[in-house]
């Protein structure tokens, strides 16, 4: 699996440690967007590429790594895209998984349009030590997952025959409205995987029955509890 990382403009959730260590046990290649380059300094990381408008990234950060040779992809300020997408925009295709670091916290209104381009590019993983969101198969199992608190906020109108099973509260093809928000616990996951299947169909012309799901550990340590999860993807629900 081919792997990448991408800095953005938010905030550190966790300690330096945590990061480093979850990058190392998953080798990939580094890209910053602007601003995410100042967060990529501070853990003594190298990127491949930095993209934007570098009006966020600091001095000393990018003459550091001017003098490392790190290309620079410069574009002006008033553009049609935002530097995250800028880069996503390059690189979506050429990897299996790429995790996006500080793009969650920060400006809101940064954090909204982050989040927001799990609806554009299907490979993402927002990531902190407590926490991953990120866009799954309608069929979908949880394993090694106990004390792991799951939320799904709905990203359109209605979602048609939303199923959950081995959790506290099951649910059996259940129709809801945006409006609605739920979270459980993962109660059972020992000889058998805990299954979350969702099966959607949303009423609107032009609409999928989009959920974004959070996978939040209330004991995390510095080995990631997410790291045994098989990552599926798809183009219409969100973990």
């Amino acid at each position: 699996m081919k792997i990448a990382y991408l800095f953005l403009n938010g905030e550190l959730r966790g300690s330096r440690k945590f990061y480093l260590n979850f990058i190392e046990k998953q080798k990939g290649d580094i890209y910053c967007a602007d601003g995410g380059a100042n967060i990529c300094y501070e853990l003594n990381l190298l990127p491949k590429e930095i993209y934007g408008d570098l009006d966020s990234i600091k001095d000393e950060v990018k003459e550091f790594y001017q003098k490392k040779r790190v290309k620079f992809i410069k574009f002006k300020i008033e553009k049609d895209y935002t530097d995250s997408e800028l880069v996503l925009n390059e690189i979506q295709n050429k990897y299996d998984v790429i995790y996006c670091i500080a793009g969650l916290g920060g400006s809101i209104d940064h954090e909204l349009t982050n989040i927001n381009l799990l609806d554009k590019y299907s490979n993402l993983i927002f990531i902190s030590q407590k926490e991953k969101i990120f866009k799954i198969e309608s069929n979908y199992k949880f394993n090694n997952m106990i004390n792991t608190k799951i939320s799904f906020i709905i990203f359109s109108d209605k979602v048609k025959g939303l199923t959950l099973k081995g959790f506290k509260y099951n649910i059996e093809n259940l129709d809801i409205k945006k409006e609605l928000c739920f979270d459980s616990f993962i109660i059972k996951l020992y000889n058998v995987p805990t299954k979350c299947r969702c099966n959607r169909n949303i009423v609107g012309e032009n609409k999928k029955g989009e959920l974004i799901w959070q996978v939040k550990d209330v004991n995390p340590s510095l080995d990631s509890p997410f790291t045994n999860i098989d990552f599926l993807f798809s183009d219409h629900l969100y973990l």
